[in-house]
This record gives C-alpha cells, structure tokens and sequence, in this order.
C-alpha cells in the first residue's frame, strides 16, 4: 500500500484519464494546469515507479532519443481501496468489523438496487473462488 503526494495523484490521474501509456514529453504537454520542469517529473516517475503506482509500459522515439512510457499499475477504485483501507482506526482492523464497514458502505447516498445487484454478482464470484 502506497499514499501519493499531491503531485503524484495529479500524474497518475492523468495516465487514468487517457487510458494508456505516456512518455514524459506527453504528461507535461497534457499537464495543462501544471508547469512541470523536466527534472521535477523525472524524480516525480521515479518515486511513482518505487512505490508501485506506475510501470513502464514500453519505449517511444522522441526525436532522436528514445524514452520510456509509463502506465497506471492500480485502478481508481484500488487506489481507492488502499487508502480507505489505511485510514481505518487500528481497533476497527478486526475481520469482525469488514460487515459493519461494508453496510455503512452501502447506505451511502446514490446505492441503487442497480449497484446492489452488481455487489452481489461479485460476492457471487468471490465465494464460488473461495469454495474452491
């Protein structure tokens, strides 16, 4: 588990957003609301690289050098999931406690019977893996 700086989430929603891999020329050039200067975004890649948030994705030619692409390595809703994960007070940490967190999920405002069905498909599916 990993939290991001500010400017780590920035990137990494940026890679989201796009939904593929992207050079370091193409984060800055589609960073609009940031002015990224090339050695920021170098030390911001490697710290993203190291907590395991990004991967590199391949290579692409860039005049005449070639640089890596990076890719989102988590999900929104994983990203999502491990800080919300990290912010449970260490007494609620018990196994006991996942039915009360999960109903106190579901009773949040905008839970259709829509989501509730899709809930229960993967409930569905995580005990037929776990039966084996």
């Amino acid at each position: 588990m990993f939290t991001l700086s500010k400017n780590e989430y920035d990137i990494v929603s940026l890679l989201w957003k796009e939904g593929r891999a992207l050079s370091r020329t193409e984060i800055i050039d589609l960073s609009i609301e940031k002015q990224w200067k090339p050695s920021s975004i170098h030390i911001l890649l490697n710290s993203l690289l190291s907590k395991g948030a990004i991967k590199v994705e391949g290579f692409t030619q860039t005049k005449k050098n070639f640089g890596r692409t990076y890719a989102a390595a988590v999900t929104p809703e994983e990203y999502a999931a491990m800080q919300f994960t990290k912010s449970i007070p260490k007494e609620a940490e018990n196994k006991d406690n996942i039915p009360k967190m999960f109903f106190a999920l579901i009773n949040m405002e905008g839970v259709d019977s829509a989501i509730l069905d899709e809930l229960q498909t993967i409930l569905d599916q995580k005990k037929q893996e776990l039966r084996g």
